[in-house]
Protein backbone atom coordinates (compact mmCIF):
# COMPACT_ATOMS: atom_id res chain seq x y z
CA UNK A 1 0.00 0.00 0.00
CA UNK A 2 1.31 3.43 -0.91
CA UNK A 3 1.61 6.04 1.78
CA UNK A 4 -1.08 8.65 1.89
CA UNK A 5 1.27 11.24 3.36
CA UNK A 6 4.88 12.12 2.70
CA UNK A 7 6.93 14.37 4.93
CA UNK A 8 9.75 16.17 3.13
CA UNK A 9 12.24 17.31 5.71
CA UNK A 10 14.62 20.00 4.54
CA UNK A 11 16.73 20.12 7.68
CA UNK A 12 20.42 19.47 7.16
CA UNK A 13 20.68 18.58 10.87
CA UNK A 14 18.97 15.37 12.04
CA UNK A 15 19.01 16.59 15.66
CA UNK A 16 17.33 19.92 14.97
CA UNK A 17 14.20 21.06 16.75
CA UNK A 18 12.37 20.49 13.47
CA UNK A 19 12.75 16.78 14.25
CA UNK A 20 10.65 17.33 17.36
CA UNK A 21 7.88 18.78 15.19
CA UNK A 22 7.97 16.01 12.59
CA UNK A 23 8.09 13.28 15.25
CA UNK A 24 5.03 14.79 16.94
CA UNK A 25 3.11 14.90 13.64
CA UNK A 26 4.22 11.36 12.71
CA UNK A 27 3.00 10.02 16.06
CA UNK A 28 -0.40 11.66 15.59
CA UNK A 29 -0.72 10.43 12.00
CA UNK A 30 0.07 6.90 13.22
CA UNK A 31 -2.59 7.21 15.94
CA UNK A 32 -5.10 8.00 13.18
CA UNK A 33 -4.02 4.96 11.16
CA UNK A 34 -2.56 7.12 8.40
CA UNK A 35 0.41 5.69 6.53
CA UNK A 36 3.28 8.01 5.77
CA UNK A 37 6.77 8.17 4.37
CA UNK A 38 9.48 10.51 5.57
CA UNK A 39 12.08 11.76 3.13
CA UNK A 40 15.04 13.50 4.72
CA UNK A 41 16.30 15.42 1.73
CA UNK A 42 19.79 15.84 3.20
CA UNK A 43 20.17 12.04 3.13
CA UNK A 44 19.70 11.91 -0.65
CA UNK A 45 22.98 11.79 -2.62
CA UNK A 46 24.39 15.33 -2.58
CA UNK A 47 25.99 14.99 -6.02
CA UNK A 48 22.65 13.97 -7.52
CA UNK A 49 20.91 16.96 -5.96
CA UNK A 50 23.61 19.49 -6.86
CA UNK A 51 24.06 18.24 -10.41
CA UNK A 52 20.30 17.91 -10.98
CA UNK A 53 20.46 14.23 -11.84
CA UNK A 54 16.79 13.65 -12.54
CA UNK A 55 17.56 10.02 -13.45
CA UNK A 56 19.38 9.17 -10.23
CA UNK A 57 17.76 6.07 -8.68
CA UNK A 58 17.52 7.81 -5.28
CA UNK A 59 15.94 10.93 -6.79
CA UNK A 60 13.55 8.88 -8.94
CA UNK A 61 12.47 6.85 -5.90
CA UNK A 62 11.95 9.95 -3.72
CA UNK A 63 10.02 11.71 -6.50
CA UNK A 64 7.80 8.65 -6.97
CA UNK A 65 7.00 8.65 -3.25
CA UNK A 66 5.90 12.27 -3.56
CA UNK A 67 3.91 11.46 -6.70
CA UNK A 68 2.03 8.63 -4.96
CA UNK A 69 1.08 10.66 -1.89
CA UNK A 70 -2.15 12.60 -1.41
CA UNK A 71 -0.67 14.90 1.24
CA UNK A 72 2.79 16.49 1.16
CA UNK A 73 4.10 17.98 4.39
CA UNK A 74 7.04 20.29 3.75
CA UNK A 75 9.12 20.71 6.90
CA UNK A 76 12.04 23.10 7.04
CA UNK A 77 13.98 25.36 9.31
CA UNK A 78 14.11 28.96 8.15
CA UNK A 79 17.53 30.31 7.21
CA UNK A 80 17.90 33.86 5.91
CA UNK A 81 14.12 34.30 5.53
CA UNK A 82 13.61 31.15 3.45
CA UNK A 83 13.49 27.38 3.57
CA UNK A 84 16.72 25.43 3.18
CA UNK A 85 18.69 25.19 -0.02
CA UNK A 86 18.83 21.41 0.16
CA UNK A 87 15.03 21.32 0.13
CA UNK A 88 14.96 23.70 -2.85
CA UNK A 89 17.34 21.49 -4.81
CA UNK A 90 14.98 18.54 -4.33
CA UNK A 91 11.87 20.54 -5.20
CA UNK A 92 13.67 21.63 -8.38
CA UNK A 93 13.95 17.97 -9.39
CA UNK A 94 10.24 17.26 -9.13
CA UNK A 95 8.29 17.29 -12.40
CA UNK A 96 6.79 20.64 -13.43
CA UNK A 97 3.33 19.53 -12.27
CA UNK A 98 4.71 17.38 -9.46
CA UNK A 99 2.34 18.74 -6.84
CA UNK A 100 -0.86 18.71 -8.90
CA UNK A 101 -3.81 17.56 -6.83
CA UNK A 102 -1.68 17.35 -3.68
CA UNK A 103 -2.70 18.91 -0.39
CA UNK A 104 0.46 20.66 0.83
CA UNK A 105 1.06 21.63 4.45
CA UNK A 106 4.16 23.54 5.57
CA UNK A 107 5.81 23.01 8.96
CA UNK A 108 8.47 25.65 9.45
CA UNK A 109 10.63 26.61 12.41
CA UNK A 110 12.72 29.72 12.93
CA UNK A 111 14.60 31.55 15.62
CA UNK A 112 11.93 34.24 15.92
CA UNK A 113 8.49 35.20 14.68
CA UNK A 114 10.20 37.65 12.29
CA UNK A 115 10.30 35.04 9.52
CA UNK A 116 6.69 33.88 9.77
CA UNK A 117 5.99 35.13 6.26
CA UNK A 118 8.72 32.90 4.80
CA UNK A 119 5.97 30.35 4.10
CA UNK A 120 4.00 32.82 1.98
CA UNK A 121 6.90 34.65 0.35
CA UNK A 122 9.50 31.94 -0.23
CA UNK A 123 7.75 28.54 -0.19
CA UNK A 124 4.34 29.13 -1.77
CA UNK A 125 5.69 30.63 -5.03
CA UNK A 126 7.87 27.52 -5.53
CA UNK A 127 4.95 25.23 -4.71
CA UNK A 128 2.72 27.15 -7.11
CA UNK A 129 5.32 26.64 -9.85
CA UNK A 130 4.92 22.90 -9.16
CA UNK A 131 1.15 23.31 -9.69
CA UNK A 132 0.17 23.03 -6.02
CA UNK A 133 -3.23 24.57 -5.47
CA UNK A 134 -4.46 23.06 -2.21
CA UNK A 135 -2.72 24.34 0.90
CA UNK A 136 -3.18 23.46 4.54
CA UNK A 137 -2.82 26.24 7.07
CA UNK A 138 0.50 24.81 8.25
CA UNK A 139 2.48 25.75 11.32
CA UNK A 140 5.31 28.17 11.91
CA UNK A 141 7.08 27.48 15.20
CA UNK A 142 9.88 29.29 16.97
CA UNK A 143 12.83 27.56 18.61
CA UNK A 144 11.75 28.57 22.12
CA UNK A 145 8.57 26.46 21.75
CA UNK A 146 10.63 23.26 21.64
CA UNK A 147 12.95 22.13 24.41
CA UNK A 148 15.63 19.56 23.79
CA UNK A 149 15.53 16.88 26.50
CA UNK A 150 18.58 14.69 27.03
CA UNK A 151 17.71 11.08 26.23
CA UNK A 152 21.14 9.56 26.68
CA UNK A 153 24.26 9.17 24.58
CA UNK A 154 23.89 10.97 21.26
CA UNK A 155 20.09 11.05 21.36
CA UNK A 156 17.79 13.99 21.74
CA UNK A 157 14.14 14.00 22.56
CA UNK A 158 11.97 17.05 22.31
CA UNK A 159 9.31 18.62 24.46
CA UNK A 160 6.88 20.90 22.66
CA UNK A 161 4.96 23.60 24.48
CA UNK A 162 1.18 23.33 24.70
CA UNK A 163 0.41 26.15 22.25
CA UNK A 164 2.56 24.53 19.55
CA UNK A 165 0.98 21.12 20.21
CA UNK A 166 -2.48 22.65 19.74
CA UNK A 167 -1.51 24.17 16.41
CA UNK A 168 0.10 20.92 15.24
CA UNK A 169 -3.02 19.01 16.35
CA UNK A 170 -5.06 21.40 14.20
CA UNK A 171 -2.80 20.73 11.23
CA UNK A 172 -3.11 16.96 11.68
CA UNK A 173 -6.91 17.31 11.98
CA UNK A 174 -6.89 19.26 8.70
CA UNK A 175 -4.90 16.44 7.04
CA UNK A 176 -7.27 13.78 8.41
CA UNK A 177 -10.26 15.73 7.07
CA UNK A 178 -8.63 16.20 3.66
CA UNK A 179 -7.96 12.46 3.42
CA UNK A 180 -11.58 11.74 4.42
CA UNK A 181 -12.85 14.06 1.66
CA UNK A 182 -10.52 12.49 -0.91
CA UNK A 183 -11.75 9.03 0.03
CA UNK A 184 -15.33 10.12 -0.65
CA UNK A 185 -14.48 11.32 -4.18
Amino acid sequence: MMSQVVILSGSPNPGSRLTGITQYVEAHLSEQGISFNHITVASLPAEDLIHARFDSPAIVEAASIVEAADIVIIASPVYKASFTGVLKTFLDLLPQKGLSDKFVTPLFIGGSIAHLLSIDYSLKPVLSALNAKHFGSGVYAIDSQIARVDAGVGESQFELNDELKQRLDGSVAEIVEELRIRKLK
